[in-house]
């Protein structure tokens, strides 16, 4: 499923128009993102959430030459999935 398809199955759901299912969920997704942006942890109850993770530098090889190389620190995006997402996905 991509944005369209899911801008669709909400537009089909809530019977609204497409825009403003689209403007819905860029509304939401805008949300997630300026939370995390600030480090704030998102929790959607039963769905799963989302915090930012420091990873630290490393040393790592280059997979086509074999070479090692330096991979400086960095933040990334974790999410947990909830215990109901869990147990539908199994």
């Amino acid at each position: 499923m991509n944005k369209e398809d899911l801008v669709t199955l909400v537009s089909e759901r809530a019977t609204i128009t497409k825009k403003a299912a689209g403007d819905a969920l860029n509304t939401v997704l805008e949300g997630i993102s300026s939370s995390l942006e600030k480090g704030d942890p998102i929790s959607f109850i039963g769905f799963g959430s989302f915090k930012v993770v420091d990873r630290a530098a490393r040393e790592g090889r280059n997979p086509s030459t074999g070479e090692k190389m330096h991979i400086p620190a960095s933040k990334a995006v974790k999410f947990t999935p909830g215990k109901s997402l869990k147990e539908r996905v199994q």
